[in-house]
């Protein structure tokens, strides 16, 4: 059973979020780490994309994100290299250009004991422009009249709150056909639906989230009368 989810969030603590995210330090303890990686870091990062963080949350405005995270569950049917192939493809088209730091976690349900395999995406909005700068300069202000004296421009500049509503919903239906896309090569028929309940015309309560403190007090019977119900409301 599979289901679509995509999110978008921002924060300011990256150095320490990104060790969350690779599963790092006191995180490796979690033992849900299917894969991990980075991509287009600038060259005084060292190839070590916690050095970007760092420079990032010393350096970039105070009032700018010093990331983006992207959350995106990945179906339960995929093999896990037919899983690796699809994260690959998300990364590629979510992160044009931008330097990012990517884990596939998989987690098992606490419900069904199922894994539940998502792809977590940190970017900086800061896109190459082929100009090598200090990291101090990196995330200074782009200079759009001399670029090689200020900043890298940043993605999410200039935009009004409704672009960013159009650019938000056109993400996620992208996010949505790579996955169907995925889904129909390796011969599933199921596919994912970005809309809401709402725009699909469906008049039906969205489903209710169980926090860990309420699926421990639930007893084995009521666990496997919810997941049932689940899988009946999917078919």
């Amino acid at each position: 059973m599979t289901s679509f989810h995509f999110e978008i969030k921002s924060g300011r603590n990256a150095y320490e979020h990104s060790h969350y995210v690779a599963r790092k330090g006191f995180h490796r303890k979690r033992e849900d780490l299917i894969a991990a990686g980075h991509g287009n870091l600038p060259s005084w990062a060292k190839n070590d994309p916690g050095q970007l963080w760092k420079a990032a949350e010393r350096f970039e405005r105070k009032n700018g994100a010093i990331y983006r995270e992207s959350i995106t569950a990945l179906p339960k049917e995929l093999s896990m290299e037919q899983t690796l192939a699809l994260a690959s493809d998300l990364i590629r088209l979510l992160t044009p250009g931008k330097p990012h730091q990517f884990a596939i976690h998989a987690p098992k349900s606490s419900l069904d004991g199922e894994l539940i395999p998502h792809l977590h995406l940190m970017t900086s909005d800061r896109v190459n422009d082929g100009i090598e700068r200090p990291a101090e300069r990196f995330f200074s202000r782009h200079n759009p009249a001399n670029p090689k004296m200020g900043g890298r421009k940043k993605s999410s500049g200039g935009r009004n709150s409704m672009e960013m509503r159009d650019d938000l919903i056109a993400t996620r239906r992208t996010v949505a056909e790579t996955i169907n896309h995925h889904l129909a090569i390796n011969g599933y028929e199921i596919r994912v639906d970005h809309r809401s309940l709402k725009e699909r015309g469906i008049r039906k309560k969205a489903e209710r989230y169980l926090g860990p403190a309420k699926i421990k007090g639930m007893s084995p019977t009521e666990r496997a009368a919810y997941v049932a119900a689940r899988k009946n409301e999917h078919r």
